[in-house]
């Protein structure tokens, strides 16, 4: 810890002894412990495989966010025109005289490299990617890739840092286990979660509490299949690249979402809000930011390696699909059609072939849009919706013919567990990162022949496949936002792995 910026929640600080005592220890210890650039978004573990991994960091010019900076001024706008649209100058929301980093929770980047070590008892010599720049074109960011990487091995991470003059920063360090090699009987738990919102956190001085609830059950990897935060939201909108990559770094300095992706590997999704705003598609802007650049930034912000979708096998039992749903897409305001797609024939092509030439026990969709749904009937922008009817049958009819295959879907406010009566497509929604977050639906008479659990609560899902005398199960558990299980269903192989 640095006394001179502790990681002390707010709340905390404020406390007048306790203020007192760490000022006393900055003038005694200050000099010793400061550091000429620090890693305040912590580290994050992505695109974890069986030999592979990327490693990011960012380089800031402090260890927490600005805390006890200004808020944002709602935009005025003049009558019927919409700020969820983003056509106004961002620059409207900063109070007169302060700039992005006055603002409460802005973490500036700062310049300097970063070299990282991982090293596993299996290995001799510790993997070492040499000093490396961040770069400020990219929100001084930098990431590693790692190949060759020991199956079901456990590697400790160090990632060290040093400003343009070489004075030593900030180290930060975590841990990953690779994935089990494919033929290999080993038991594996990961977490899935959604909609992640600055303003709707739970825990104000720390963060959403779904990243403590996670970090107590020690999951091998997390899924967040998307809206990881929100462009089109207020506090502030973020329509220009600033303030898009502001919410990112505000979010990701909160402690439990620091702590947690320290220690647990990731895979990240993208969807509307994340990239751009709601139910977009390509050619869309919001403000200053466009499409295309709402994809750069969050490739640029998360460890998710340069495939829209991919498919990673998790031992002899498990192999997961993460698609995509955006850079492909059609209009959703196009008529319904076999030409009308979300997913693109590209990857319905790539995912026809490789769940075909799978032989993993359990095969688990994560969609970042629902596949069955149902969903509130005025929504037009996923395959449960009448305007992508057509794709969404085919989709559902292919996944409902794969034994042993079940959709987890993000997006939805609510958590939900269905089971599609036409094809038997079993889809299983995690719900938001907070309760305050859920919302947006009521079950409608007659839902209950699709859905068959139904939670306007937010959490987390949980998954665990492990063989029990012998023989494989797949266990699928809804979870509150403390980690408490809500609702636990059992799925049993339609026939038995070889």
């Amino acid at each position: 810890m640095n006394v001179l910026n502790p990681s002390f929640p707010p709340g905390i600080r404020k406390i007048p002894a306790f203020a007192a005592l760490l000022a006393m220890f900055a003038l005694v210890f200050g000099a010793l412990q400061a550091a000429p650039v620090y890693q305040g978004n912590g580290i994050k573990i992505g695109e974890v495989t069986a030999d592979s991994a990327i490693v990011w960091t960012r380089l800031t010019i402090a260890p927490e966010g600005n805390w006890s900076g200004a808020a944002f001024i709602e935009p005025v706008l003049p009558e019927g025109q919409k700020p969820g649209l983003g056509n106004f100058d961002w620059r409207v929301q900063l109070p007169k005289g302060r700039t992005v980093a006055d603002m409460a929770g802005a973490l500036p980047g700062a310049a300097g490299e970063v070299r990282v070590t991982l090293k596993s008892a299996a290995d001799g010599a510790p993997l070492v990617k040499p000093w490396t720049p961040v770069r400020a074109q990219r929100d001084f960011t930098q990431q590693f890739e790692f190949a060759k990487l020991r199956a079901g091995t456990r590697y400790e991470v160090t990632v060290e840092s040093r400003d343009p003059a070489g004075a030593a920063g900030a180290t930060v360090r975590g841990a990953f286990r690779t994935a089990p090699a494919a033929d290999a009987v080993a038991p594996v738990n990961f977490a899935v979660v959604t909609c992640g919102d600055y303003p709707r956190r739970d825990d104000p001085a720390n963060g959403h509490k779904i990243y403590a609830s996670m970090r107590r059950l020690a999951p091998d990897f997390m899924v967040h299949t998307g809206d990881v935060e929100y462009y089109d939201k207020a506090d502030p909108w973020a329509n220009s690249p600033v303030l898009a990559r502001f919410k990112w770094n505000r979010i990701y300095a909160l402690p439990f979402q620091r702590e947690f992706h320290r220690e647990t590997a990731a895979f990240f999704m993208y969807d509307d809000h994340d990239i751009l705003r709601n139910d977009c598609w390509p050619g869309m802007t919001f403000g200053e930011l466009t499409f295309d650049e709402g994809v750069k930034i969050f490739h640029e912000q998360t460890p998710s390696g340069p495939a829209p979708y991919r498919t990673v096998r998790y031992g002899r039992d498990l192999q997961i699909w993460i698609v995509e749903g955006r850079v492909a897409r059609s209009a959703n305001t196009d008529p319904d059609g076999p030409n009308k797609t979300i997913w693109g024939a590209a990857q319905k092509a790539w995912f026809y072939k490789t769940v075909a030439a799978s032989d993993a026990t359990f095969k688990v969709v994560l969609t970042p849009t629902p596949i069955v749904g149902p969903d509130r009937g005025t929504k037009n922008d996923n395959l449960a919706n009448e305007g992508f009817k057509t794709e969404g049958n085919e989709i559902r009819k292919f996944v409902g013919a794969q034994p042993n295959m079940v959709v987890i879907t993000g997006d939805r406010h609510w958590q939900y567990h269905s089971v599609d009566p036409k094809t038997g497509t079993r889809e299983f929604g995690c719900g938001p990162s907070s309760d305050v977050h859920a919302g947006g639906y009521s079950p409608q008479p007659g839902d209950e022949a699709v859905q068959k659990f139904f939670r306007l609560k937010g959490g987390f899902i949980t998954v665990l496949v492990e063989r029990k005398a012998g023989a494989p199960v797949m266990l699928v558990r809804h979870h509150d936002v403390d980690g408490s299980v809500v609702l636990a269903t059992p799925i049993a192989p339609a026939k038995v792995a070889r």
